[in-house]
C-alpha cells in the first residue's frame, strides 16, 4: 500500500478523490508535482486500477519524463506499466499513428518543422502572383492561430476568422488551401495539425472519439491554465463516456495566451463539469514570507482570478528589494556586482537568475557579465536540432521512413555532393508536377542517372537495414557510407567550427544511443523520428541539458515558468517593459502582464531584487522610465533603494561598489 501520510490535507484530498471531475489549484511551489504523483500511485498500487485506463497529460517531454520516474519509484516499474503519461501531442501521435487513415493520410506520416512549413508558403507566394511582397512569418502565424481555433483551410473564407477588406486575410486563404493540400501529398503535418487533425478525427468519427473515452476511463491534466481550444475540445471528447477527469492548474500564472491558451478554461471549469470538487493548494514550500507576501499583493490586483492564497512557514527572510538605477548600463553595472559579491560570499552562480520581459533587456548584462568574467547561460539560444547539421540527418532519417516526405529529401538530395543540382532538380520536380507522382517515385525511375540511382538505392538499402538492426549501429552506417565527416571538413574553411560540427553530430549520435538504451525494442526508427520531432524547447536547448553547471541563469519570464533560484534578479520594473508598452492599453492584457510579473516574484527563494531604470535610450534618445505599477502602491512590502545616490546602502557597502565599479568602467574604457 502506498502511504498519503507526507502529503498536507489538501495535497492528501486531492490524492484521494478519484472518482468525478476534480479542479485542483495549486499556486506556486504548492507540491504539485509531488500531489499528482501520489495521485497516480494511490490509484494504481491501493486501489488497484489497472494501468492502461490511466491517461496523464503534461505540456513538455520533460515533465512527461519526470512524471514517469517519480510513478515508478513510488509503485515499481511493473505496476506502472500500461499506463499512458504523455504530452498533449505525444497522445495526438498516437490517435493519429491508430486512427488517421480515416481522414485520407497514411500513419507513416512525417511531421514538418517551421523551415519546412515556410519552403511551402513560398512555394504558395509564387503561384497567388500578386506581385506583392508579403510576410511569409505573418501568413505562417495565421494559419497557425486558426488551426488552434479550429478553422480549417476549407473554412476559413467562410468563418467570422476571415475579412475580405483584408489583404493578408485574402492571400492566406488561397496559401492555407495550397498548403494544407501540399501536406497531404507529401503524407506530412506541421506541428499545430497534430491536434486540429485528433479533434477533426473525433468530431467526423463520434466512434472513435468514444473508443479512446472508453480506454482512458481516469483522465489527469497538468498545467490547465495553459490549454488551448483545440486541447479543450479534445479533452471534451475523451471525457464523453465519463466524467473522471483532474485537472490541475493555477490561473494566478496563465500567461501563454500569445500562444493561443486560453485562462478561460480553468475559469469557467466548473461551468463545464457542474459536479466539480474544487481544491486549493495554497502552502507554498519554495518561498520566504516577505517574498510570499508581496507575490500575494501584486496579484489580489487581478478581478478575473479564483480567489486563493499563498501561506509559507518560512517566516524569516530578506525583504524583497526594489533598486533605481540611472539608466540600462548602470542597472546591469549593479546586479552584476552585486552577484559578484554573492559569489565571493560562497553562493552558487547556478543558484542565480536574472530574469527580464525581453530579450532587447540582455545586451548590457551580457557585455558586464562577459568583462567580469562570470560564467552565464543565456536560455533561448539556437536549439539543437535546428542546426543545420543535425537536420541533414534527421532528414535522411525521416526520408527513409517516409519517402512521400518531399522537403525532406530535396534538403538532402545533393547532401553530400551526388552530382543533383538546381536544373537536374527541376526537371525532375516538372516531372513530378506533371504526372502527379511524389518525387521519390520519379528519381527511382531515372536509371540513367547514376547520382539519382545511388540516392534511391542507398534509401531503400536502409530502410531495409532500420528494420534489421539496432538503431543507432545503422545511423552510425549511413553517417559512413554517405561520408558525412568528409563533407563537414569540406564545408567549413575554420577548424573550431567544423570541429563543433562534429561534436554536433556526436552529440546526436548520443541521444540515439540513450533512446536505444531507454526504450529496448521499441527503439524503432519510426519512435525515434517521431520523438526528435517532438521535441520541446526543454530537451533541445542542449544535448547536455540535464548536466547542471555553475552559471548565471538569463532568461526571460516566460521561460522561467516551472523553475525556481535561490537568489532572483527581475529587472526592468517600469512602465512599459512590465507591463509591456503593447498591453497598457488593454485592460485584459494587463492581467496577464500582472501574472507574469508574479511568476517572476514567485521563482526566488531566498532573495529577490528587483530593478528599474531612471531612464533609458530609446531610438537614440535617453527617455525618462517610471516604476512599474505592479509594485508602486506595494512600498511597504520591499525596500526602495535609489541606487543612483546609494539610498541605504552602509558607508562600507558604498565605498566597495565605488571602488569596483569604477575599477571596471575603467577597464572598459581601455579596452
Amino acid at each position: 500500500m502506498i502511504s498519503l501520510d507526507g502529503l498536507n490535507p489538501e495535497q492528501r484530498q486531492a490524492a484521494e478523490t478519484v472518482e468525478g471531475p476534480v479542479l485542483i489549484l495549486a499556486g506556486a511551489g504548492s507540491g504539485k508535482t509531488r500531489t499528482v504523483t501520489y495521485r497516480i500511485a494511490h490509484m494504481l498500487d491501493n486501489l488497484k486500477i489497472p494501468g492502461n485506463q490511466i491517461l496523464a497529460v503534461s505540456f513538455t517531454n520533460k515533465a512527461a519524463a519526470e512524471m514517469k520516474e517519480r510513478v515508478a519509484h513510488l509503485v515499481g516499474p511493473k505496476i506502472r506499466r500500461g499506463i499512458t503519461l504523455s504530452t498533449f501531442h505525444s497522445l495526438g501521435l498516437r490517435i493519429l499513428r491508430e486512427d488517421i487513415h480515416h481522414l485520407g493520410y497514411n500513419n507513416l506520416f512525417t511531421i514538418y518543422d517551421q523551415a519546412d512549413q515556410m519552403s511551402i508558403v513560398r512555394e504558395a507566394l509564387k503561384q497567388f502572383k500578386s506581385g506583392k511582397n508579403y510576410d511569409r512569418g505573418i501568413i505562417m502565424s495565421k494559419i497557425g492561430l486558426l488551426k488552434n481555433k479550429g478553422v480549417g483551410a476549407d473554412e476559413f473564407g467562410k468563418s467570422a476568422e476571415f475579412d475580405p477588406s483584408t489583404d493578408y486575410d485574402v492571400v492566406t486563404e488561397y496559401v492555407y488551401q495550397y498548403y494544407q493540400e501540399k501536406l497531404q501529398f507529401y503524407n506530412a503535418l506541421d506541428f499545430d495539425d497534430i491536434l486540429f487533425l485528433v479533434v477533426r478525427l473525433f468530431k467526423n468519427f463520434p466512434d472513435i472519439a468514444r473508443k479512446y473515452s472508453e480506454r482512458f476511463k481516469y483522465i489527469m491534466i497538468d498545467e490547465y491554465q495553459d490549454t488551448n481550444n483545440l486541447q479543450f475540445n479534445m479533452i471534451e471528447a475523451l471525457t464523453s463516456t465519463h466524467e473522471n477527469i483532474c485537472v490541475v492548474g493555477d490561473d494566478d500564472q496563465a500567461i501563454y495566451s500569445f500562444r493561443g491558451a486560453d485562462i478561460s478554461n480553468i475559469l469557467n471549469f466548473e461551468k463545464q463539469f457542474p459536479r466539480t470538487k474544487v481544491i486549493k493548494l495554497e502552502e507554498n514550500y519554495r518561498s520566504t514570507f516577505p517574498i510570499l507576501d508581496l507575490a500575494n499583493r501584486v496579484i489580489k490586483e487581478n478581478t478575473q482570478r479564483k480567489e486563493k492564497t499563498m501561506r509559507t512557514s518560512i517566516m524569516e527572510g530578506d525583504r524583497p528589494q526594489l533598486w533605481a538605477s540611472g539608466d540600462s548600463d548602470h542597472e546591469a553595472a549593479i546586479v552584476i556586482e552585486e552577484i559578484i559579491k554573492m559569489q565571493s560570499h560562497g553562493k552558487m552562480l547556478s543558484d542565480i537568475a536574472i530574469l527580464y520581459r525581453s530579450n532587447t533587456q540582455v545586451p548590457p548584462f551580457e557585455d558586464q557579465l562577459r568583462m567580469a568574467q562570470v560564467p552565464y547561460n543565456i536560455i533561448g539560444g539556437q536549439k539543437f536540432y535546428e542546426k543545420k547539421e543535425i537536420k541533414d540527418i534527421i532528414a535522411y532519417l525521416s526520408v527513409i521512413q517516409n519517402p512521400r516526405d518531399e522537403l525532406a529529401l530535396r534538403r538532402i538530395l545533393n547532401v553530400p555532393n551526388r552530382g543533383i543540382g538546381s536544373v537536374t532538380l527541376n526537371k525532375f520536380l516538372a516531372i513530378s508536377s506533371e504526372q502527379k507522382r511524389s518525387l521519390f517515385s520519379v528519381l527511382d525511375d531515372q536509371a540513367d542517372h547514376q547520382g539519382a540511382r545511388e540516392f534511391i538505392g542507398l534509401l531503400k538499402k536502409y530502410r531495409i537495414l532500420f528494420e534489421d538492426q539496432p538503431l543507432l549501429s545503422t545511423i552510425n552506417q549511413l553517417l559512413e557510407e554517405i561520408k558525412y565527416d568528409d563533407f563537414i571538413e569540406k564545408s567549413y574553411d575554420s577548424a573550431k567550427l567544423m570541429n563543433r560540427k562534429k561534436d554536433d553530430v556526436k552529440n546526436f549520435l548520443m541521444t540515439a544511443d540513450r533512446f536505444q538504451d531507454r526504450f529496448g525494442e521499441d527503439a524503432t526508427l519510426k519512435n525515434f523520428v517521431e520523438r526528435l520531432l517532438l521535441a520541446d524547447s526543454s530537451d533541445s536547448n542542449s544535448s547536455n541539458s540535464e548536466e547542471k553547471t555553475n552559471e548565471v541563469t538569463l532568461m526571460t519570464l516566460h521561460a522561467s515558468k516551472g523553475l525556481e533560484f535561490d537568489n532572483v534578479f527581475l529587472i526592468g520594473m517600469e512602465e512599459e517593459l512590465l507591463p509591456h508598452k503593447k498591453t497598457i492599453l488593454d485592460s485584459s492584457n494587463i492581467n496577464e502582464e500582472r501574472r507574469l510579473c508574479y511568476v517572476g516574484i514567485t521563482r526566488a527563494r531566498k532573495k529577490l531584487i528587483m530593478t528599474y531604470a531612471k531612464e533609458r535610450k530609446i531610438y537614440n534618445k535617453m527617455t525618462p522610465r517610471f516604476k512599474s505599477r505592479f509594485v508602486i502602491e506595494l512600498n511597504q512590502c520591499y525596500k526602495d533603494l535609489d541606487r543612483t545616490n546609494f539610498g541605504d546602502m552602509s558607508e562600507d557597502e558604498i565605498q566597495d561598489f565605488k571602488k569596483s565599479f569604477f575599477s571596471n568602467l575603467a577597464n572598459t574604457l581601455k579596452s
